[in-house]
């Protein structure tokens, strides 16, 4: 992946944490994934007063990308306004190990901090459709 590439899925992430619902927690996330085809699909979480009905900012660009018959993530980049890098959480862990098992995940914070990971390296171990098909 080209750095134009990354530095505009970057800034594709921080314009997702813009639009981000989030007046409970206060805490804006935004995403963004490049496809094959060289589309990019955004997020931004969107919190619910029923909380479990939130949804984070990367399962937002992944269903997005998924529902316009993008199947191939090359890349995930996710913005989140906190001092270190953080991580996704571990239903986005879950989701990017099946609908973008081979992505190269890029986790950043507003100061510029920025760890390149993957899937398998954020789920260890995870479980996945070939758990399923050993029946």
């Amino acid at each position: 992946m080209a750095d134009l590439d990354v530095n505009t899925l970057i800034g594709a992430a921080i314009a997702a944490r813009n639009l981000a619902y989030a007046p409970y927690s206060r805490f804006a996330v935004g995403a963004a994934l490049l496809t094959a085809s060289g589309r990019i699909f955004s997020g931004g979480n969107i919190e619910n007063a029923a909380y479990p009905l939130a949804m984070c900012a990367e399962r937002v660009a992944l269903f997005s990308a998924y529902a316009a018959s993008e199947r191939d993530i090359r890349a995930l980049a996710v913005v989140t306004p906190t001092h270190d890098v953080a991580s996704p959480c571990g239903a986005c862990r879950q989701v990017m190990l099946e609908l973008a098992p081979h992505a190269r995940v890029i986790l950043l914070n507003l100061t510029g901090a920025v760890r390149y990971t993957s899937p398998a390296e954020l789920l260890p171990h995870g479980f996945g459709p070939t758990q399923l098909q050993e029946q």
